[in-house]
């Protein structure tokens, strides 16, 4: 009984959370003069048990978001609905094969050696996979991802890799103390998105995935089409 009551409350967080921030992206679209529509929601769902992944699925989420492969796979089974499953996390390359026909998206290709390690599983299983360059904004060391430097280079390599397809940018920029400072990395992240639309073959790419709880409406007026929300959905780890 005390299980279920406890569960009961965070149901209820969950839905008073979920309102929120859906009224906060129909606010911060309105400002960026794009429709509510066009921005995709996802639900990171780090630790979170399965059965409050269910109750934010029966809320009308679509898209959630597993950091770790093995933490994906394990909840699996216990999901309901349809959904897409993205990986956002660093994705070791021995673990790709693990993981390729398990999810939709895999959003943190960090390495070209990686890209081939993609391309290689996706093409002995017969997928395409998508997938998200990550972009290293800040060039910090404690963070993986492409230099700003060379990342069309890069993009363009991998553009070229059979079973694997490019569709956009992901990134987390540093850690900022104001919402002018956040919004000058986001705008600096959406530029180098923009320029890989001059390559004719990547012209196509149409996800730019940044902004996460503390900061997802300030992403969106810079151009963010897919938000990482996890804490702002399922209240500060306490599972």
């Amino acid at each position: 009984m005390t299980e279920n009551l406890s569960n009961e409350s965070v149901f209820r967080e969950i839905e008073a959370n979920y309102c929120i921030i859906q009224q906060n992206l129909e606010h911060a679209a309105m400002q960026a003069g794009v429709s509510r529509e066009s921005i995709r929601f996802m639900a990171v769902t780090k630790t979170v048990p399965p059965v409050f992944i269910n109750h934010a699925l029966q809320l009308g989420i679509d898209l959630i978001g597993e950091n770790k492969v093995q933490e994906l796979l394990e909840k699996k089974e216990f999901l309901n609905g349809a959904y897409d499953a993205h990986l956002i996390g660093h994705l070791q390359t021995n673990k790709v094969k693990k993981i390729i026909k398990e999810v939709t998206m895999i959003q943190s290709v960090d390495s070209v050696k990686l890209a081939c390690e993609i391309s290689k599983q996706a093409k002995n299983a017969d997928v395409v996979m998508p997938v998200l360059l990550e972009l290293n904004i800040g060039e910090e060391e404690s963070k993986t991802g492409f230099l700003p430097q060379s990342f069309a280079e890069n993009a363009l390599e991998i553009a070229e890799m059979d079973a694997i397809r490019v569709c956009g940018v992901m990134a987390v920029p540093p850690i900022c103390d104001t919402q002018a400072e956040i919004r000058m990395w986001f705008e600096k992240v959406r530029k180098q998105y923009d320029k890989l639309k001059d390559y004719a073959k990547l012209k196509e790419i149409n996800i730019l995935s940044m902004g996460m709880s503390s900061d997802y409406e300030q992403a969106v007026l810079e151009g963010a089409n897919l938000v990482r929300i996890g804490s702002a959905l399922f209240g500060h780890r306490r599972y």
